[in-house]
């Protein structure tokens, strides 16, 4: 199946997992996951219309993005968005501050802070989506959900972080269905916080798969990339 026919056919089901609960598939957005993806096939999705694309490595985002963004104009297509969506470490906030429009995986005000530093310094404004770690597994980022109020409290003081939302990566389960409670909190916790930071409207939820699962309870990004791209190439 070529890059077009996959995006197509994901777009049937976005659209039909919508429709389930009443909303528009417009209210989501498809991020393709390029990790470990050729960098042709990226350029391709691109070409037929992928309009998000997300990274998950910052040691090589300077490289790969390159690469991307020239093979990409030269095929005349409009330029992607480009997410942050892998583990963040405090001495990768320069590159990612540098090179992306959106990351999804702030957790800790140490961190907050080194990306506000660097993205004043670019003269850019990032939009940022604070990971929650649903699951309460120690090997997986994110804050806990007690501490996303204090982490929106301190994101007071970082005038170039535009905070969007929040992201989840729950537990790792065979059965979609399984996933929907972890989702369904997330959406909770982004709401009962609105009220005091109305600009907290993203859920980054869902993969490729649980994406419809994810939709259903309220996802207003899906990070896809199997779905997308098949399974990755062996390194």
């Amino acid at each position: 199946m070529s890059e077009a026919e996959a995006l197509a056919a994901l777009r049937a089901r976005v659209r039909a997992a919508a429709a389930r609960v009443n909303r528009t598939p417009e209210s989501v957005t498809l991020l393709g996951v390029a990790k470990g993806v050729p960098s042709p096939r990226v350029v391709a999705a691109v070409r037929a219309g992928l309009a998000d694309v997300a990274e998950n490595y910052a040691q090589e985002a300077a490289t790969r993005r390159a690469e991307l963004a020239k093979r990409i104009a030269e095929t005349g297509a409009a330029p992607p968005r480009w997410h942050f969506v892998g583990r963040l470490q405090r001495n990768k906030a320069r590159a990612v501050a540098q090179l992306f429009d959106a990351v999804h995986t702030l957790d800790r005000p140490e961190l907050g802070h080194d990306l506000e530093r660097h993205a004043a310094a670019a003269g850019r404004t990032l939009d940022v989506l604070i990971q929650v770690n649903t699951s309460g597994e120690a090997q997986k980022g994110g804050a806990a959900p007690e501490r996303v109020h204090g982490l929106l409290a301190a994101s007071a003081a970082w005038p170039h972080l535009r905070i969007a939302g929040l992201m989840a990566i729950p537990a790792a389960s065979d059965d979609p269905e399984r996933t929907r409670p972890a989702f369904a909190m997330l959406r909770a916790l982004r709401d009962s916080l609105r009220g005091n930071h109305p600009a907290l409207v993203e859920l980054s939820i869902g993969m490729s798969s649980d994406f419809e699962v994810a939709i259903e309870e309220g996802a207003t990004i899906i990070r896809v990339g199997t779905a997308l791209f098949g399974a990755r190439e062996s390194t």
